[in-house]
């Protein structure tokens, strides 16, 4: 199926699933869901995988739930996890490397009424990836070379997720360089687009893989960190 865009009913579609969010709504609307959300949803994978091979030949993708697609039902039984059962957002990544899609290195997206969220990185580390991000930066070069990184991109308009710490780890002080960026619980940055291009096929996935080009040096620096992540 060639990707044309999404219709302007799927973001009306997760519109309504803001004021009808239940699980009864939903089933009795499924056919739109399909038809609006899911079906482009899958040519839209396909397409802006095989641009993304053009940067990284190595990226993983796959036009399947649980893969590039994300479940519509969200997993509410987690402790602070939202209780609304049914997502308004529609999100998709085309990640890097062997391990979990989440705790690789990974090119983001998703769109609501809202927004259109563009990122590349880790949006949140688990241990594993904790622990290889801080000793990888850690050494001094390698710690100026993210910093320098983070400052080119918000040169050029992007923005770095929030830091999720207050105190520095074991192992860094306020005396380093950059020592700031050992207070991330995750190392992402980000754009946000208006929600209507993503009913213009053509350019979204142009827009799209020009910001990923623009981010690339981040990709690949946090594919080396993920290399480095030992499981538990």
């Amino acid at each position: 199926m060639e990707f044309k865009g999404f219709s302007s009913k799927a973001l009306d579609f997760l519109d309504s699933i803001r004021k009808n969010n239940n699980k009864e709504w939903f089933e009795l609307h499924r056919d739109e869901y399909d038809k609006y959300i899911l079906e482009p949803s899958r040519a839209f994978v396909s397409e802006m995988g095989e641009h993304l091979m053009a940067l990284e030949p190595t990226v993983n993708f796959e036009p399947k739930i649980n893969k590039s697609l994300f479940r519509i039902y969200r997993d509410t039984r987690r402790m602070g996890a939202n209780k609304a059962p049914i997502k308004h957002r529609i999100g998709f990544i085309f990640w890097q490397g062997g391990g979990s899609r989440m705790q690789s290195s990974s090119f983001y997206m998703h769109f609501s009424p809202d927004e259109l969220f563009v990122a590349v990185g880790v949006r949140w580390f688990e241990k594993p990836m904790l622990d290889a991000y801080r000793e990888y930066i850690k050494d001094d070069e390698r710690r100026a070379l993210l910093g320098d990184m983070l400052k080119e991109l918000e040169e050029k308009g992007y923005k770095t997720i929030e830091k999720g710490y207050k105190r520095y780890p074991r192992g860094f002080s306020l005396e380093m360089s950059n020592v700031e960026l050992s207070l991330y619980k995750g190392m992402a940055a980000y754009k946000v687009l208006p929600p209507s291009l993503i009913q213009e096929g053509e350019k979204l996935i142009d827009t799209l893989y020009r910001i990923y080009e623009d981010m690339l040096p981040l990709q690949r620096l946090m594919y080396d960190v993920s290399l480095r992540a030992k499981e538990d």
